[in-house]
């Protein structure tokens, strides 16, 4: 697989793989603009608080969904749970726009959550494993930086179907919980012609289906006009059929085995989550509160702020494959720690006004978006194939509930009340977001493994693999394992 040329095969595999995290974008961003309209009699009548849990349990729907279906993918394989994560999510999100009351769409978001988390873990670890190694870092990143393609959509289309001039009010909230079905019944055929990750299927036993498939890829890539080296003996590895691992098998791969690996991935993801969840959440209360902006000024100011996200993916992408993994993480977390702490000082001073204060947030995430992207890039590709889906969840898991509770709350908590708030405050809090982002960086600095334009099992050798030059035995008992790798 890494020996392929990029050809149409591998488009097909970011579209139709990476649309989760638009869809992610969309669903995030659509439920912050229907929680007003949500509060109107005209439609549910919810209250402030209702508002707000219909967003925790959307979030708590995620984490769910990431922990069970990253259990799965590893279990029954990536294909699988890709199709079914992303049905879930068609149906939940689909009912969620018919929904009657507040149960019946507390019920919906949760359940359409746990689609999307489990696209996180199914999806992540099927793009690993089929992209080429040369291309996976700059794909990666990038997919995971369309979640805000999907915000743009959804902002652009909250502000026609929200529009009351334009759309009924008690239909306007509901047909946008219908776009990321229509948009997800499109991708869903173009899934239809991805096949299993190679890897998974040879791991797991299924040796005959594997060179099925990577026959079937490789006479496509033909096809497309790609032409293959030959695969060189000293490439191949031995590996066994090994029976699903267990959680204590997981705790002891992560804790033991790769623990500075494992504190590499919960630092990047979780100092990456502080900082998104701590400006992002409270970005419309600071244009709010400090420069007298109103709910349709702010939606305005929000478009620039998403492009500068969606940009710094797309454009520094590349270079987590050229100048290296360590490298860039370090210089993107360092760059928008460095920038944040000049912001927060402009700040405070009174030296910045909402469309200064959005241009130095553009700088910031530009280069912060890219670091977030390469957290999970990071922790989906330095954990073996046979709990890599694992690995994902849990990380993942974490970052939600780190950077997704605490960050929001404690940073709406700092901002002032009045008709001149005080900055100080959130000042302060803006210099600890730096200073962790700069931690973040720092950590993967030392911790961080060289990944680029290395085989997956180069990275992290498969728990089945026993060394040797034969491409795989039959079934054998699990063997005891007396070697294994750290970073």
């Amino acid at each position: 697989m890494d020996r392929l040329p990029w050809t149409r095969f591998h488009w097909m595999i970011v579209v139709g793989l990476g649309v989760s995290w638009i869809l992610d974008g969309l669903e995030i961003q659509l439920v912050s603009l229907v929680g007003n309209v949500l509060k109107e009699p005209e439609t549910l009548h919810l209250s402030t608080s209702q508002v707000g849990l219909m967003a925790s349990v959307y979030l708590g729907g995620e984490v769910v969904g990431a922990l069970v279906f990253g259990r799965l993918t590893d279990r029954l394989g990536r294909r699988s749970l890709f199709i079914v994560t992303l049905l879930v999510y068609l149906l939940a999100s689909g009912l969620a726009g018919l929904s009657w009351d507040i149960t019946s769409l507390l019920i919906f978001r949760f359940i359409a959550g746990m689609g999307i988390g489990g696209e996180y873990a199914a999806i992540n670890s099927a793009i690993d494993e089929l992209i080429p190694s040369r291309y996976r870092g700059r794909v990666d990143i990038g997919v995971n930086g369309t979640y805000w393609a999907g915000a743009l959509i959804g902002s652009a289309v909250g502000l026609v179907f929200l529009n009351k001039d334009i759309v009924p009010i008690e239909w306007g909230w509901r047909l946008c919980f219908l776009i990321g079905p229509v948009m997800g019944l499109v991708i869903i055929y173009l899934r239809r012609h991805i096949p299993e990750s190679p890897r998974w299927l040879m791991t797991h036993g299924r040796v005959e289906e594997a060179e099925r498939t990577v026959d079937s890829i490789e006479e496509t890539v033909r096809r497309q006009g790609g032409e293959l080296r030959k695969v060189g003996d000293d490439e191949a590895i031995e590996v066994v059929d090994y029976p699903p691992v267990t959680y204590r098998e997981i705790a002891r791969v992560m804790l033991r085995d790769y623990r500075s690996r494992s504190f590499l991935g919960f630092s990047m993801m979780v100092t990456q989550a502080f900082l998104y969840n701590a400006i992002f959440f409270t970005y419309a209360l600071v244009l709010k509160s400090y420069f007298g902006l109103n709910d349709s000024s702010v939606a305005l100011y929000f478009f620039p702020f998403a492009i500068g996200n969606l940009a710094g993916p797309l454009l520094l992408g590349h270079l987590f494959d050229t100048v290296g993994r360590r490298k860039m993480i370090l210089g993107t977390y360092t760059l928008s720690a460095v920038v944040l702490f000049i912001t927060a000082l402009l700040f405070n001073a009174g030296a910045l006004n909402a469309a200064s204060l959005t241009g130095l947030w553009c700088v910031v995430f530009f280069f912060a978006s890219a670091g977030a992207s390469s957290a999970y890039l990071t922790v989906s590709e330095i954990f073996p194939i046979e709990l890599r889906g694992q690995a994902i969840s849990f990380f993942f898991a974490i970052s939600q509930l780190t950077g997704g509770v605490i960050a929001p709350f404690l940073f709406a908590s700092l901002i002032g009340t009045g008709d001149n708030p005080a900055r100080g405050p959130l000042t302060v809090g803006y210099i600890v977001g730096a200073a962790v982002m700069l931690a973040g960086g720092i950590i993967a600095w030392v911790f961080g493994v060289d990944a680029e334009g290395k085989s997956l099992e180069n990275i992290a050798k498969p728990l089945s693999s026993t060394g040797g030059s034969t491409r795989f035995q039959g079934a054998t008992p699990r063997v005891p394992r007396t070697e294994r790798p750290e970073p």
